[in-house]
């Protein structure tokens, strides 16, 4: 059996396999971005699919903390467009 790679997302702080979160990820020229194959470069951080966890994220500022950058608000936009589908 393969084991199923688990992340902890940053807002909720509940446990989820990687293929339900979203990652975000500060690349090493230091932009921020969504990445949807959780294969890009850089220092990453996990969110669950759902709005109660985004807003949880945008109140808290935790994707500051975790990624040490100012998060625009054209990537919570982006995060809402994917989570709303």
């Amino acid at each position: 059996m393969k084991k199923i790679p688990m992340r902890r997302c940053l807002a909720t702080n509940q446990s989820f396999p990687k293929k339900d979160l979203l990652r975000i990820v500060r690349t090493p020229e230091g932009e921020v971005k969504v990445d949807l194959t959780g294969k890009l470069n850089g220092q990453g951080a996990y969110l669950s699919r759902s709005m109660e966890a985004l807003q949880i994220a945008r109140k808290k500022k935790v994707f500051d903390r975790a990624l040490e950058t100012e998060i625009p608000e054209e990537i919570y936009q982006e995060i809402e467009r994917i989570i709303d589908g």
